[in-house]
């Protein structure tokens, strides 16, 4: 798989890269030899690039990547986070405490098992801690080598701007796919202003975009998409029938919706690297095979505006509160 580069500070990863929070029982329980084999398969595949964090288990998907990669260390690009306050198993809300947020990343590197971080994100934004303060430690640990390169995980342009002031930020991850827009008007701009890469988490909707997900009334309050507003009643319907162009394409092209969906992302521009998540080898598979579909002008133009009007908010109340934007 083609390489692109993430930011100006030397970040190369695979053009696509795996998302493995769903390898700890977002989505419900998952088979732990299977999601290692898919690692593994990844890897086979070209892929390098992992995407895990602390709250994920919580700690679980890192001790899992951890294992999965002994003895491989020198073969991946691991990302992890930090920035959420987990307590007695559970995420209580967010905290960037400049105290803790080396022990967090101490932890990180011991359920890796690695003496390095190659990117390491601020999970959310505290509202309660200046963003100055918490990227100045963790440019402490870069320069430690404890840690290659920053990041920032759904930050809005104030911040960025801010943080990118006290050590350069290599990568914004946010939310962005075909029904998943709200970065084109200010923050895709600043971040290419600044030459900071884009790592696009959810580029399939959830499972929406690649015609996998069911109504958010048919998950168990276990799995993430059971509070999904766009997977929720009349929103869900109204989803489906302004998705039906993507379906039509694929058809047409004779692939997969979510191959096109993660087509349409990889085309948006060369800093731009999509982490789809799996737990399985033949999802990667298709995902993996997205990175050969070329897409031309006027596919580009339909899929622009294919799903513009999508129905619900993109999560509930709760969760947006966590969203710098």
């Amino acid at each position: 798989m083609k390489q692109r580069t993430l930011g100006s500070q030397g970040l190369t990863v695979s053009a696509q890269g795996l998302g493995c929070m769903g390898m700890s029982n977002t989505y419900g329980p998952a088979d732990q030899t299977e999601a290692v084999a898919t690692l593994h398969r990844a890897l086979e595949l070209g892929v390098n690039f992992f995407d895990t964090a602390e709250q994920y288990g919580p700690y679980d998907n890192e001790a899992l990547l951890g294992r999965a990669f002994a003895g491989r260390r020198s073969e991946v690009i691991l990302a992890t986070k930090f920035g959420f306050d987990i307590r007695d198993g559970k995420t209580v809300g967010v905290t960037s405490d400049p105290k803790h947020i080396r022990e967090k990343v101490e932890g990180s590197l011991r359920r890796l098992n690695t003496d390095h971080i190659d990117l390491l994100y601020q999970h959310r934004i505290d509202p309660l801690v200046p963003i100055e303060e918490v990227v100045g430690v963790m440019a402490e640990l870069v320069r430690e080598g404890k840690v290659r390169y920053l990041g920032l995980s759904e930050a809005g342009v104030a911040n960025i701007r801010r943080a990118h002031a006290v050590h350069p930020i290599s990568v914004l991850q946010s939310e962005y796919s075909l029904w998943e827009r709200n970065l084109e008007a200010d923050v895709l701009p600043a971040l290419r202003e600044l030459g900071i890469g884009l790592v696009a988490f959810s580029p399939l909707g959830r499972g929406f975009l690649a015609g996998t997900a069911k109504r958010a009334e048919e998950y168990p309050p276990s799995d993430f998409r059971h509070l999904d507003p766009r997977l929720q009643g009349e929103n869900f319907d109204r989803n489906m029938e302004a998705a039906a162009i993507v379906r039509e394409l694929a058809d047409h092209r004779l692939v997969t919706p979510g191959q096109i969906a993660l087509a349409w992302a990889m085309h948006k521009g060369d800093d731009i690297v999509t982490i789809p998540g799996t737990r399985r080898r033949t999802f990667l598979e298709q995902n993996v095979a997205a990175a050969e579909i070329a897409l031309d002008a006027t596919e580009m133009a339909v899929l622009d505006n294919a799903l513009r009007q999508v129905s619900g908010p993109r999560y509930s109340k709760e969760r947006m509160a966590m969203v710098d934007r």
